[in-house]
């Protein structure tokens, strides 16, 4: 889809954005919850670089700890594992736009402190960066690093260098990389790089209402391991919940998402695949639409899908649309 088209559908959809968002009643917002945007702490202190060169599974490739913490170098850990990679994914270009592949990783499935691009449209991808540059997408808690700096990045990053990146992303055959796991108690976690990790204690904790997702192996994650891999703990009943209200939207709870998303939410036209991405991630998206930070082209569509739901409703769609491969 070209930009054109892109056009085309913001027109469309006018009309009916203005009429949902006058429809809309004064809500009493719910807090965002802590375990999906999770914030660095202030007095947050990363180990000194030892000079030992850093390895992972599978790879001959070696960095140092000052190499894998540089925005503009993106870890080519496993390159037969995916095309060879623009200029803009692989290093970016200073001062201002740092390495796409640097928080999204080489082939760009990212993590749970952000969004995984594989097989995105490019248009789609173009829309959002447009989005974040004009302020139409912005994050419920303003002060997480991730959605500032992509922000920041927009406004310095040329049209060509972006549609380069989606290019590039949009022709990423999309993988799964998180397990969804039911469970009354989890680890005890704490927050870094922000995103959860889990404590080296071995203590647990009630889930209670939460999704908790951690990567399996965190120094793994840590060295921007494209093969990383991801756990998702969710409340026993989880999926069971998220698909009836994905299916049927629960006597007009929401609207069914295979409407917009296809019947597999592997996407649909424009409109993208949510299954087999990250439930932290995509319970953020839910909780932004609805309560307008993020808008742009489709918010007032996702408005009237959300603007019933409750977080807890929302991480039961989060932990289904996980659940499905992509």
């Amino acid at each position: 889809m070209g930009r054109g088209t892109v056009k085309t559908l913001a027109v469309l959809l006018l009309p009916f954005a203005a009429a949902v968002l006058a429809a809309t009643p004064a809500e009493s917002q719910e807090s965002p919850p802590a375990w999906a945007y999770p914030v660095n702490p202030p007095d947050l202190k990363l180990p000194p670089d030892d000079g030992t060169i850093r390895r992972v599974p599978g790879s001959n490739a070696g960095y140092t700890l000052t190499e894998l913490r540089d925005r503009f170098v993106s870890p080519n850990w496993h390159p037969d594992d995916y095309p060879s990679r623009p200029e803009i994914v692989a290093q970016g270009r200073k001062p201002d736009v740092f390495a796409c592949g640097f928080c999204h990783r080489a082939d760009g499935p990212g993590g749970p402190e952000n969004a995984n691009l594989t097989g995105l449209g490019a248009a789609y991808i173009v829309q959002q960066m447009t989005d974040f540059k004009s302020g139409a997408r912005k994050s419920s808690v303003p002060n997480r690093a991730p959605p500032t700096l992509k922000a920041s990045l927009a406004k310095a990053i040329t049209d060509a260098e972006i549609e380069a990146a989606a290019a590039y992303f949009s022709s990423i055959k999309p993988r799964s990389i998180v397990s969804i796991v039911e469970t009354d108690t989890v680890p005890k976690t704490y927050v870094t790089g922000w995103h959860l990790a889990v404590m080296k204690t071995g203590e647990k904790e009630p889930i209670a209402q939460r999704i908790i997702e951690v990567p399996e192996n965190l120094e793994q994650f840590v060295n921007r391991d494209t093969r990383a891999r991801f756990i998702a703990y969710a409340p026993e009943g989880s999926i069971k919940k998220g698909q009836a209200l994905a299916v049927s939207g629960a006597d007009g709870k929401t609207l069914p998402c295979g409407t917009c998303h296809g019947s597999d939410l592997k996407g649909l036209g424009p409109i993208p695949g949510i299954a087999g991405r990250s439930p932290s991630y995509t319970v953020r998206q839910l909780y932004d639409f609805k309560y307008g930070t993020r808008a742009g082209i489709g918010s007032a569509l996702m408005k009237a899908s959300v603007e019933k739901l409750a977080v807890e409703d929302m991480l039961a769609l989060a932990a289904y649309a996980g659940s499905l491969a992509p």
